[in-house]
């Protein structure tokens, strides 16, 4: 079964300096139809202005993802940490016990564009961490490259819980597969471009949950950017 989630359908906030669209519900905008999808609770696409960003705030007991699609996005937080995250990189930070951090653009003269990723850990009370990747355009071009898995495979970045996340970049009559096995589901989130997902086709921020489904067919093009969540 494959259900979209369509662009248009999801929340939206504009605070000035910000735009972001909910994929599930977040802040203010609640729809008790859209709580998040398995592990998986907030997808947001965020757009920050220059000059912008979220000041210091407190998370706790999450799995917290960025992927910048475009610009750059700076990262402090009270674990020490000083980062700049780009297209291409992954950063992962896990809330745990508690942790503190601050994000915002950082460049003058263009917005930052990325997805903020949540993920309810398999328990609480983690120890606060911090990681940082790269992977180039190369290793995700015409194929499902890890990002983030539970071991941290394949070089990918390591999160507390079960769920694999890869991403793709796909052209023309370039084709990607995901076997699922018994019992797992998938999320597909296209980034940006158009796919087709097993046959039916997704736009720039549609999502869509897929459950007893053998795999997962993308199709791709034209300059898709997709983003695969195996989860538990």
């Amino acid at each position: 079964m494959l259900t979209v989630r369509h662009a248009d359908d999801r929340g939206h906030a504009d605070h000035g300096w910000l735009d972001s669209r909910h994929t599930f519900s977040f802040a203010d905008y609640w729809d008790p139809a859209h709580m998040g999808f398995r592990a998986l609770r907030v997808i947001n696409e965020d757009r920050v202005a220059p000059g912008g960003g979220f000041p210091t705030h407190p998370h706790r007991d999450m799995e917290i993802i960025s992927y910048v699609l475009a610009g750059a996005l700076a990262h402090r937080d009270s674990m020490g940490t000083g980062s700049v995250i780009r297209p291409g990189e992954v950063q992962r930070m896990s809330a745990g016990t508690g942790v503190r951090h601050s994000e915002h653009n950082a460049l003058r003269d263009q917005p930052v564009h990325f997805l903020q990723i949540w993920l309810i850990p398999d328990r609480r009370g983690h120890a606060p961490s911090y990681e940082q990747k790269v992977f180039p355009e190369a290793e995700r071009r015409g194929r499902l490259r890890l990002v983030a898995s539970p071991d941290g495979a394949d070089g990918s970045v390591s999160i507390h819980q079960d769920v694999r996340l890869y991403g793709a970049l796909l052209d023309g009559d370039e084709r990607a597969e995901l076997a699922l096995a018994p019992g797992r589901h998938a999320w597909v989130q296209v980034a940006r471009g158009a796919v087709e997902v097993n046959g039916v086709r997704l736009t720039a921020g549609d999502g869509a949950a897929l459950s007893d489904e053998p795999r997962v067919t993308l199709t791709g093009g034209p300059a898709a950017e997709v983003l695969v969540f195996d989860l538990a």
